[in-house]
């Protein structure tokens, strides 16, 4: 993996679920143990939905592009931590929020 920041904004890829067709959008990242981790207040946004019904994504990031699948996070204290990583000492890292988590492929597009 040669993405090194614990903090970082990629470029999200998903397959649309009604569409079939590529979808990207812009988000704040979380790196931690190795996976990637995107969240949102709720699940109602287009790149969430999308990647729960296709779960084949890629991550564009520093003229690189990854690979990966994306999985709902279930575990409530694994939110929370991603979101105290995604927002160091603001208040809004202690609101609930959805996540899923990508573990990338080795290949290097």
């Amino acid at each position: 993996m040669e993405i090194k920041e614990e903090r970082f904004r990629p470029i999200l890829v998903t397959k649309g679920r009604k569409t079939g067709k590529p979808h990207s959008v812009w988000l704040r990242a979380v790196k931690y143990n190795e996976k990637i981790y995107f969240s949102r207040h709720r699940p109602d946004g287009d790149w969430y939905q999308n990647s729960i019904a296709n779960p084949e994504v890629k991550i564009q990031y520093n003229n690189m592009e990854f690979s990966g699948k994306a999985v709902p996070v279930t575990d409530e204290k694994l939110n929370e931590k991603i979101s105290q990583l995604k927002y160091p000492g603001e208040e809004r890292a202690n609101e609930k929020r959805v996540a899923i988590e990508i573990t990338l492929d080795d290949s290097i597009k």
